[in-house]
């Protein structure tokens, strides 16, 4: 198993930028699929950006598309998920999530099922 630990997450107003950063401890190479989530209470967690370790592809959601810019650095270990352009609508639970049995994203990145191991959240809070 991974530990994913997340941060960034916080209160702004709309159209103001976060970012958030998931930091995975045990696996130095990190040499797997990760992924962004998000959720409100009583919907489903909903994929929103994903990261290819080999080649940094991302891929996203497509009413994020353009606004938020999944990044790696391999350096530190880190994916980061930068908002911008935010809106009241993008308030959720923010989760990263690793997929161990991938070292690449294709296919249904978007599906929560696919992942095994999560992170605590973290909030983001936008008011208009």
């Amino acid at each position: 198993r991974v530990q994913l630990v997340e941060s960034g997450g916080g209160s702004v107003q709309a159209g103001e930028s976060l970012r958030l950063s998931c930091a995975p401890s045990g696996f130095p190479d990190s040499i797997f699929c990760l992924a962004w989530f998000r959720q409100v209470p009583g919907n489903e967690r909903e994929g929103i950006a994903a990261i290819t370790p080999a080649d940094n592809f991302p891929y996203y959601l497509g009413t994020v598309k353009g606004r938020f810019t999944i990044s790696r650095d391999n350096a530190k270990n880190t994916v980061y998920l930068q908002l911008n352009s935010l809106k009241p609508e993008d308030s959720a639970m923010y989760y990263c999530a690793a997929d161990l049995t991938s070292a690449s994203c294709a296919g249904i990145w978007w599906r929560a099922a696919r992942y095994n191991d999560w992170g605590q959240g973290t909030q983001v809070s936008v008011s208009s």
